[in-house]
């Protein structure tokens, strides 16, 4: 039997005792995950219906993959810049076809740190400590603008010295 699963923004064709190298899963070696956004399921040329149906996976490993150079250059310009990435996976052997859910499901870490209600509340605090130096930055353009007033004041009080005009002559 064989099954067409959705994961990672990707599709894989699966079959019982199959490999398979998806983006990062959340769990640790020997977890069990079940995928249930099963797309088909069949066996040779007959299909079967995917209502209820989940594909059971073994973890096997968390791993990174090969590395991804990344090189920017702007010619005559003096512009270099040399990146690398390596994206994390997860390394599935799919235990079962069709079954009941076990009621594990993968999730993405970036939801569940999104889902956190200890971060926002710390983010606040930063932001009225933000507040309170603007009040403080507020106050010193204002002396400084009267400074200025004062030094604008004094020039216009002393007199201006004109230079004398060029004289032309015409031949």
């Amino acid at each position: 039997m064989f099954a067409v699963v959705r994961t990672g923004g990707k599709q894989y064709r699966v079959a019982e005792g199959d490999k398979i190298v998806v983006e990062k899963l959340d769990g640790e070696a020997g977890d069990s995950v079940d995928l249930d956004d099963v797309l088909l399921a069949g066996e040779g040329s007959k299909l079967q219906s995917t209502d209820k149906l989940v594909v059971g996976a073994k973890i096997v490993a968390q791993a990174k993959g090969e590395k991804v150079t990344v090189f920017k250059k702007k010619r005559r310009h003096n512009y270099r810049r040399k990146r690398g990435h390596r994206q994390q996976h997860t390394i599935l052997e799919i235990v079962s076809i069709g079954g009941k859910s076990s009621g594990k499901k993968p999730a993405a870490k970036k939801a569940e740190t999104k889902s956190d209600d200890k971060k926002p509340a710390a983010k606040k605090a930063p932001a009225k400590k933000a507040a309170a130096k603007k009040s403080t930055k507020d106050a010193a353009p204002a002396k400084k603008a009267a400074a200025k007033e004062t030094t604008a004041k004094k020039a216009s009080k002393s007199p201006a010295k004109k230079a004398p005009a060029k004289k032309t002559e015409k031949k």
